[in-house]
């Protein structure tokens, strides 16, 4: 026992606190540069730790996942260009805020509020992994399905003025999704012919496209306005704000962490719910959602960070991985000798333990490192239009590089600013078409795995809705949300209020 509790401990050695210092460090600014993923950090981490003892190989390696996923909203609050996919959701009022002189507050606010999404996710996983791990194991390919349709229902939350823009935005998105090689079939969809298109178009590309060159763009319009001052004389959060948003915050940080442990999910998925969540269930914000809002900051930012405890829940206890970075974590651990699954607990508890208290401190990291640096960081908005500008295409040319090291991905991602630019011109929202594609790979795959599973007939497909309680319960909640969307819905709560 003595040396179980040894081993366990041991990442409070100075040695090992350095490393995921260093990881941490790293990843926050690995994450904050679009396209620049924690997934490629951490594979390339791999080559070169493989030799080292596992407690140093992992240190570093959870210091850079932890710190890249917080790292995307530094530049999704200060530039509109989500560093990751996850900080898609945080861009949406972050931005604003920074628009209005607040990008000091935004961040430290954000900061704070994923550190408490952080410390959830990793109690969560500490207590509950193999409940949580169980729960996951019950989603079905329909459960899956029905997730991504109530994410496509987020089309509203994220579509502005007009839902109809939103709709054609989303469904915008998904055809994009679809480019490539049927995932099941092999065959050809929306490719042309062209060789390069069978991989598919990379959502990242779509993403900073969406978001840095439109945006880019849109400034050029602006070139005579002077940059606005940012205000930096609070950049913690009062204690009043911590204590007013803690129950949101705790809320979508459970949301995040059953996000994380499905299969297959992740941050972004997780992001993007909890904001839809936000904007359904707060009543009365200080600001509309979509211009400041500090819920709309606060939400995907505790949930994308909660994720990361819950990811890891199903890759420790069951062997399978909760996203592509603790895909690439599995394949660590079984180059160093370690077999995580279900016996994990019972023949490796220090293993556990090490990586939950590993999670911890790379969480405290995130706190030191997030606050410090905010002052340097907001001069980036202060920056004249004409240094501001051709520093956004540089961070998206190289950014898209990045992704798969293709001079194609630079063109994909110029083609999407330029319409992104004359999609926000004529009052469209980009948001949903990231959604659309985001999501299209998960409805797609899963419905067809569903509609197989169920000898592709619609009759037994809708029976076995109600076979589950799981099934039932997500395609009750698709129901009340379409149901809550039409014009009787809002008769009957109107009548219901003057009651």
């Amino acid at each position: 026992m003595d040396a179980l509790s040894n081993f366990a401990i041991s990442w409070v050695s100075p040695e090992l606190m350095g490393l995921t210092a260093l990881g941490t460090f790293l990843g926050i600014y690995v994450g904050a540069i679009p396209g620049l993923s924690v997934t490629m950090a951490v594979s390339i981490l791999i080559s070169f730790t493989f030799s080292w003892d596992v407690n140093h190989a992992l240190c570093l390696m959870v210091g850079i996942y932890m710190g890249g996923v917080y790292g995307g909203s530094r530049t999704a609050i200060l530039l509109n260009m989500p560093g990751a996919p996850s900080a898609i959701a945080t861009a949406l009022d972050g931005y604003p805020m920074a628009q209005k002189g607040d990008a000091g507050k935004a961040i430290g606010l954000s900061t704070v509020m994923s550190v408490i999404g952080g410390f959830v996710g990793i109690f969560i996983l500490s207590i509950a992994a193999p409940v949580v791990s169980d729960f996951a194991l019950t989603f079905q390919p329909r459960d899956y399905m029905m997730m991504a349709v109530l994410g496509i229902m987020l089309v509203g939350s994220l579509a502005g003025d007009s839902l109809a823009k939103g709709i054609f935005c989303g469904a915008l998105g998904m055809l994009i999704g679809t480019v490539g090689l049927d995932p099941l079939t092999a065959e050809e969809r929306f490719t042309f012919g062209v060789v390069e298109l069978w991989n598919g178009i990379n959502p990242v590309a779509v993403m900073i496209g969406m978001f840095g060159i439109s945006e880019a763009l849109t400034q050029l319009h602006y070139m005579e306005k002077a940059a606005v001052r940012q205000k930096l004389d609070k950049i913690l959060p009062a204690w009043r704000d911590v204590y007013k948003y803690l129950p949101l915050s705790l809320q979508t940080s459970t949301l995040g962490v059953v996000v994380g442990a499905l299969p297959g999910t992740g941050g972004d998925i997780a992001a993007l719910m909890a904001y839809d969540y936000a904007k359904r269930t707060t009543k009365n914000p200080e600001v509309p959602f979509g211009q400041g809002a500090k819920e709309g900051l606060i939400a995907p930012e505790a949930a994308n960070n909660a994720a990361v405890g819950g990811a890891y829940i199903p890759m420790l206890t069951l062997g399978i991985p909760g996203d592509a970075v603790t895909a690439v974590f599995l394949g660590a651990l079984f180059i160093h000798g370690l077999n995580p699954g279900p016996m994990l607990l019972a023949e490796q508890p220090e293993m556990f333990w090490f990586t939950v208290g590993n999670l911890t401190m790379a969480n405290i990291f995130v706190l030191i490192f997030g606050l410090t640096g905010i002052r340097l960081f907001t001069k980036i908005v202060e920056c004249p239009k004409g240094v501001l500008i051709p520093l956004i295409f540089l961070l998206s040319v190289v950014g898209s590089y990045a992704i798969n090291n293709s001079v194609t991905d630079i063109w994909w991602m110029l083609a999407f600013g330029v319409l992104g630019y004359f999609m926000k011109l004529y009052g469209f929202q980009v948001g949903p078409v990231i959604l659309g594609v985001i999501l299209s790979r998960l409805l797609d795959e899963n419905w067809r795995r569903a509609i197989i599973s169920d000898q592709e007939s619609l009759g037994m497909f809708f029976g076995n809705l109600f076979q589950s309680p799981l099934s039932a319960f997500l395609f009750a909640a698709i129901v009340l949300i379409l149901v809550s969307q039409t014009p009787l819905w809002g008769i009957w709560k109107k009548k219901k209020t003057t009651a």
